[in-house]
């Protein structure tokens, strides 16, 4: 199952907006566009169903709903999501789940968010499962939580809450990999940037863990040619690390480990990881950083040909502002979604139902070709015209 559509009015950036998703979806735009804004979306719906999650934890942890509310947001000052989830293959979705909420509270009393509205359809028995408010059970405590989060009232759309808390968020930052080892782990807390790489890796089935290294280690012979074997090990402390040999002119090569990878090398290594090891949707961004062009071009081609290896469908969205990435001739116009900035927030099209664009893919260009420009600032060629003065 996949997340087909999601809908944000007043989320961040976006005032009103809704985005057809693909299986693999590449998400383009300028710099403060939202790219991540959208990604977070879906983050906030892990984060209520996740477990030690809820919706007031994940409105407070992005700083309140002051910092959710879209900017451009007029009279109506409520913040709502749907998505609409179903099978890769199939046309019409299987689930609709709607959330709605505004801020209550303040002054003497603590500032929160109450569900305006919170719906579950089902597609298959053409009903809804759930429409909250319900007359005579809700009133302004129970309406501070979602049936989403709430075990005992999710029974009979369960499977939405266990799929929103298999969504993976990857933006591995190489120094927190680095210091994993000698920081506290926190454990409580969702691990964005590989500062628990290390530990999650010494808790992961021995089996499981060497099939993945096995597969690691196939791509990175290509990709680092002289990196000779990755494995996991434990240091004299119990301390876990991944170790590389690298061959240099010592016949037997000599043995490093995180703390002397370069950025790039940890950051494949995570965005490679997270693709063996995850069955639901993942979120990545940027996986360009840090790497060689070379090795990017051929990003799209591997996740598309990690989702096929798997028996449950996998959707990766992807941000980018890579032309490497996005002129692999493998990426379909309706894998790419282009987001631009407007007076009344964020608009996001599919760049298969922008005219402009068709006639320069027609012709043979890419698709880089044919959408960068849309990314970049209008008048970025007169930063060269400035006088600077010391």
């Amino acid at each position: 199952m996949i997340i087909k559509k999601i809908t944000l009015h007043n989320w961040k950036n976006f005032q009103n907006c809704s985005i057809e998703l693909s299986e693999r979806t590449f998400i383009i735009g300028s710099n403060a566009s939202g790219k991540s804004n959208l990604l977070d979306a879906l983050r906030f719906l892990r984060d209520i169903s996740k477990q030690a999650g809820g919706l007031q934890s994940a409105v407070e942890e992005r700083g309140g709903i002051t910092k959710i509310r879209c900017l451009a947001a007029r009279t109506q000052t409520n913040v709502s999501i749907t998505v609409e989830l179903g099978e890769t293959q199939e046309t019409t979705p299987k689930w609709r789940y709607h959330l709605d909420f505004m801020h209550t509270g303040g002054g003497i009393r603590k500032s929160q968010v109450k569900i305006n509205s919170e719906e579950v359809y089902s597609y298959e028995q053409a009903k809804y499962i759930l429409q909250r408010p319900i007359v005579g059970n809700d009133d302004e405590e129970t309406l501070k939580y979602t049936h989403l989060e709430q075990v005992t009232a999710n029974k009979e759309f369960r499977e939405l809450q266990t799929f929103f808390q298999d969504i993976e968020y990857l933006n591995v930052i190489p120094q927190m990999v680095r210091e994993s080892s000698s920081s506290i782990f926190s454990a409580t807390k969702e691990d964005y940037y590989g500062r628990n790489f290390l530990e999650k890796l010494a808790k992961m089935n021995e089996r499981t863990r060497n099939s993945y290294f096995r597969q690691l280690n196939e791509f990175l012979r290509i990709a680092v040619p002289q990196l000779e074997e990755l494995k996991f090990i434990k240091d004299e402390m119990g301390i876990p690390h991944i170790e590389a040999r690298y061959i240099h002119w010592r016949a037997k090569g000599s043995k490093q480990q995180e703390m002397q990878f370069s950025d790039g090398t940890l950051r494949l290594i995570g965005f490679l990881f997270v693709l063996l090891d995850n069955n639901g949707i993942i979120l990545l961004e940027e996986p360009e950083i840090n790497l060689h062009s070379g090795i990017v071009t051929q990003l799209p081609e591997f996740i598309a040909k990690v989702q096929r290896s798997k028996k449950n469908a996998r959707q990766v969205l992807i941000t980018t502002h890579s032309y490497d990435i996005l002129s692999n001739r493998g990426i379909s116009p309706d894998e790419v979604i282009l987001l631009e900035n407007t007076a009344e927030g964020t608009s996001a099209n599919t760049i298969s139902n922008i005219e402009e664009v068709e006639p320069i893919i027609r012709s043979g260009l890419t698709i880089a070709d044919a959408v960068i420009p849309y990314t970049k600032p209008k008048d970025i060629e007169k930063v060269i015209q400035l006088k600077i003065d010391f």
